[in-house]
């Protein structure tokens, strides 16, 4: 492994949805989970997350099991006394820590997070919604959260023209599932339904790079100019912010403005 990398422990990591966007970031991840994860694509440890050792670690991210805060479990007759709710234990444990921090759940944790961002996938150019929330003890920037204009399928359904996908349970299209949320690599259905997409942690986990470099701290992560909604490649030194994705969204933005500057002059 190259240790020039941060080291980010993701607890409770599951299929990898948030360190696959840690990575991609430029952490090296390590994962933890109670139970045997075969798709997990990095190092993984089957442990308790709540006594796992963050020793050797820069950034800790965890998320703790959500169907205690999900509002579809909170519909039924006793179904959020039936799953732990472990939110305010791990941030204990990482405030003692001292480390910078994650801490991601869904939108019906509100409640019991601190100051968290949303996430989204309209944010991003996704085909799917799934809103989830981070809360940190560094300041995270969040893109502009707009209406919602297109409906999203019923859960568990197949996403028609002009829907959006909602994965849970058991549905089919699960390659069509796995591409709206930006996975590519092999998940179940069981997997993909527990997942956010990386691009989520991807967003975060550059600003977390930079805020553990003095030298970055003025690099401000933004999505890309064009209108794309790809996030713009963040500058490789203590420079101006990126403000394109690729050098082709550079390069259209370039000629819209000249023709729209022929246009004015014309």
């Amino acid at each position: 492994m190259d240790r020039k990398k941060p080291r980010l422990l993701d607890l409770c990591c599951k299929a990898g949805g948030c360190s696959m966007g840690y990575a991609r970031a430029g952490f090296e991840v390590v994962g933890v989970d109670i139970e045997p994860q075969p798709n997990y694509p990095f190092e993984c440890h089957q442990a308790d997350a709540l006594i796992f050792s963050l020793e050797d670690f820069d950034v800790v991210h965890v998320s703790p099991p959500c169907q205690g805060y999900s509002t579809i479990v909170a519909s039924r007759k006793g179904g959020r006394e039936k799953h732990p709710r472990l939110i305010e234990a791990f941030r204990d444990r990482l405030i003692g820590s001292d480390l910078p921090y994650v801490i991601e759940n869904v939108a019906g944790a509100r409640a019991y997070l601190h100051n968290p961002i949303l996430l989204c996938g309209e944010m991003f150019g996704l085909r799917v919604y799934r809103h989830r929330l981070f809360e940190s003890n560094v300041e995270l920037l969040q893109p502009d959260h707009v209406e919602h204009v297109l409906r999203a399928a019923h859960c568990g359904k197949i996403a028609g023209v002009g829907e959006y996908w909602s994965p849970a349970g058991k549905f089919g299209g699960l390659e069509a599932a796995r591409s709206a949320m930006g996975i590519d690599w092999p998940m179940t259905n069981a997997e993909i339904a527990n997942a956010i997409p990386p691009i989520y942690t991807e967003w975060i986990g550059l600003q977390l790079i930079q805020a553990l470099s003095p030298r970055r701290q003025a690099v401000r992560v933004q999505l890309c100019e064009c209108g794309c909604r790809r996030i713009a490649k963040p500058a490789t030194n203590g420079g101006r912010p990126g403000k394109y994705a690729t050098d082709v969204c550079r390069v259209r933005v370039n000629r819209a403005r000249k023709a729209h500057v022929t246009k004015l002059v014309g």
